[in-house]
């Protein structure tokens, strides 16, 4: 029913148009940021070839400097990584220009050397205001993407991102180490976590295991706490390299990777927009107003008109705005506003639906039958079965399942419950 897009193709440098490794969305979004992307900052960025490779590579270690060695080094025009051992001792690894990668660096900070600006993703935030009070958890040069310029365009992550001076810095109290063969090695403060889907991005996905990646790309099991000391085992087994779905979490934001294979084979915007007007043809009706519901546009994500439907999350039912069973009751020692469908009498939340719109997050084109719990986004069956699987980091240590178009926690037992649409009568 849906033909993959151009935008949604790597082509060759021939026709002109380039390369594209990949895109990164963040999770929490339904198609852009709450009051629009602007430049770097935006809810998806796509990584493409650049016109010259910018890569670099180790090169030249440095051991036992001074502080001011370290800083006269560090101060050259190229790349480096200063691991301080000790307020007397420094090593500095010296990197140079690799013209077989591409490198993309991602973080909060929005100096030039960061492609892709990210802030705090707050649950169900309307606008960037409610954002800006939070004290962000997320690094400033957070993580560094390498994408291959040969097929197969291999995408490899990495933790820290150089600064405007080229360098990264990892102070007395970060977690470091020099490895087997005489290398040095490091995490960040609150770190980089990485989770491969099982199966890949389809129909068949199933979650990973979550791992650390070092400021070496190397893969290590989870730290006690987000910014313990002790880093977690290496597990030789596993990489860095990015697949389809793979998740990004920078403590503060999770970003999904998607590559540009899984984009061809994934619905549209134009895709989801014709699934939208399937449904409104069929003229879907309140069972106790009896008038005709539809789903709004999706450029009006936001503010529920009239004909909006709305769902019992308790049993699925589909109805209009109505006051039918409205009961205010106290619950778990705070008032919440609980509603009586008034098909099966089953007592829950009852909320306005909302289409998903951003269509990287869909496993498949199958039509939107499901709703998250408890704020109603619609996706299909297989999409929202997969996201109420992944256990998504909150905070330092704990991890929930989450709405992946706007980040609230998921409840009920599953996290999402099936639509049940009442047809028109005549």
């Amino acid at each position: 029913m849906f033909s993959p897009e151009q935008d949604n193709i790597s082509t060759t440098a021939s026709t002109k148009v380039p390369v594209k490794y990949g895109e990164l969305i963040v999770l929490g979004y339904n198609g852009s940021l709450p009051n629009g992307d602007r430049g770097r900052r935006k809810s998806r960025f796509g990584l493409c070839k650049r016109p010259k490779a910018n890569g670099v590579r180790p090169s030249t270690v440095h051991v036992a400097c001074t502080p001011q060695a370290a800083k006269a080094i560090s101060n050259k025009d190229q790349h480096s990584i200063s691991y301080t051992l000790s307020r007397a001792q420094t090593v500095v690894v010296e990197y140079t220009h690799d013209s077989t990668t591409d490198m993309f660096q991602i973080g909060r900070s929005t100096e030039s050397p960061i492609d892709f600006v990210v802030t705090d993703t707050v649950a169900g935030s309307q606008s960037n205001s409610d954002t800006q009070s939070v004290q962000s958890t997320i690094s400033r040069f957070a993580c560094r993407i390498m994408c291959q310029r040969t097929p197969p365009y291999t995408a490899r992550i990495y933790a820290a991102g150089f600064d405007s001076s080229k360098n990264i810095f990892l102070g007395e109290k970060a977690a470091k180490w020099k490895t087997s063969d005489a290398q040095m090695d490091g995490l960040t403060t609150n770190g980089v976590l990485v989770m491969h889907p099982r199966h890949g991005f389809t129909q068949d996905s199933k979650p990973g295991v979550w791992r650390e990646i070092s400021v070496c790309g190397h893969v290590f099991t989870l730290r006690e706490t987000r910014s313990a000391q002790q880093r977690g085992k290496m597990v030789e087994s596993e990489s860095q390299e990015l697949v389809d779905g793979s998740l990004i979490d920078l403590c503060g934001a999770t970003l999904l990777w998607r590559t540009a294979e899984g984009l061809a084979r994934t619905p549209t915007v134009k895709h989801l927009e014709a699934l939208r007007q399937e449904i409104n043809a069929a003229r879907p009706q309140c069972p106790v107003g009896f008038n005709t519901l539809a789903f709004p546009s999706m450029r009006r994500k936001d503010t529920p008109d009239e004909k909006q439907p709305w769902v019992y999350l308790q049993c699925g039912h589909v109805h209009g705005y109505h006051n039918w069973g409205n009961h205010r009751e106290e619950r778990e020692g705070r008032e919440a506003r609980l509603r009586e469908c008034p098909m099966c009498r089953a007592r829950g939340p009852y909320v306005p639906l909302w289409l998903g719109c951003e269509a990287g997050f869909y496993l498949d084109a199958a039509p939107p039958t499901h709703a998250f719990s408890p704020c109603g986004h619609v996706c299909s069956e297989k999409t929202a079965g997969f996201w109420s699987q992944i256990p998504l980091p909150h905070g330092t240590h704990t991890f929930h399942a989450a709405c992946p178009f706007c980040a609230q926690q998921l409840t009920g037992e599953q996290g999402f419950v099936r639509l049940i649409f009442q047809g028109p009568l005549d």
